[in-house]
């Protein structure tokens, strides 16, 4: 039987060096056993509508080449359906495929798409929007809305950006339930995390797990200037455990309210949105996805 696979190319990520055409893709699959199509985004959002039209189509596999944002909107796409995730990651922070071992050579990837082993990962979901990696509505967030601004995908910009929002963030009170606790707290960081890799080799939840069903979370309290540069040290050095000031919970839902907001800005897999509403509620689909990963993982 022949294997349709459909890729959708952000041709911009990486700083739009990678190049990957229909004949470049085309030349990694024997044409008598694969359907191979190409599909290019042009705006933010755009991969969503590809990937759900290349679903209709009946595609096997869906493949995002880009960064964490493609691969989010890729994935989101793919959630619930019986469609298999593969990635080519040509972005800047790459943190899902670092944790799915993906390499950031896109000749290995895309032998990994042809092989076509997949497995199933968990997917969180933050109100109405799936998260794969990471989300938060702390200085994380405000983190990714500056880094946005800058225009510019490096870690020198992140940092800049982390700094940026570090001096700028503004704590407002928030009431945090899980299981029996409900935590009140005026949270810098507050971190829920699916994967142990954010990207650029940095992680908050180094011990986080795609496939056990639960959600790694991190709230840290107000600090002072001193501790944002330890603690910035301890992210630099995915060494958050050391910072003694975190608290770290592992649960399958969480609630978080805000009762001094309207509305909520955070981040979702590196993207920033405005949450129009005060109240966030987490869940996590245990293997909600099946991705393409090598056979060795």
């Amino acid at each position: 039987m022949m294997r349709y696979i459909h890729f959708i190319v952000n041709p911009i990520s990486g700083k739009g060096t990678h190049r990957l055409s229909k004949d470049y893709l085309q030349s990694f699959f024997s044409p008598d056993l694969y359907r191979i199509e190409v599909d290019y985004t042009e705006y933010r959002g755009h991969a969503i509508a590809l990937s759900r039209t290349a679903a209709i189509l009946n595609a096997d596999t869906i493949v995002a080449c880009g960064g964490d944002g493609t691969i989010h909107e890729v994935a989101s796409a793919l959630v619930g359906t019986d469609r298999t995730l593969g990635i080519v990651p040509v972005g800047s922070g790459n943190g899902l495929a670092a944790n799915l071992n993906i390499p950031r050579n896109i000749e290995s990837a895309i032998k990994i798409i042809a092989a076509g082993h997949s497995i199933p990962i968990d997917v969180g979901k933050m109100n109405e929007h799936y998260f794969f990696s990471n989300t938060g509505t702390g200085i994380d967030a405000m983190v990714i809305k500056h880094y946005e601004k800058s225009g510019k995908r490096t870690l020198l910009s992140y940092v800049k950006a982390s700094l940026s929002a570090s001096l700028k963030f503004k704590h407002k009170r928030a009431i945090v339930s899980f299981g029996n606790d409900i935590i009140e707290v005026n949270p810098f960081l507050l971190f829920i995390s699916n994967s142990n890799e954010m990207g650029y080799n940095m992680s908050l939840t180094p011990e986080a797990q795609l496939n056990d069903g639960l959600l790694d979370v991190i709230i840290i309290p107000e600090i002072s200037f001193f501790e944002k540069i330890v603690l910035g040290w301890y992210v630099l050095r995915s060494r958050t455990e050391k910072f003694k000031k975190a608290q770290r919970c592992i649960t399958d839902k969480l609630l978080i309210e805000y009762p001094e907001k309207i509305f909520t800005d955070a981040q979702i897999d590196g993207e920033y949105y405005y949450l129009r509403t005060n109240e966030i509620d987490v869940t996590v689909l245990k293997n909600g996805l099946q991705v393409i990963v090598s056979q060795t993982n």
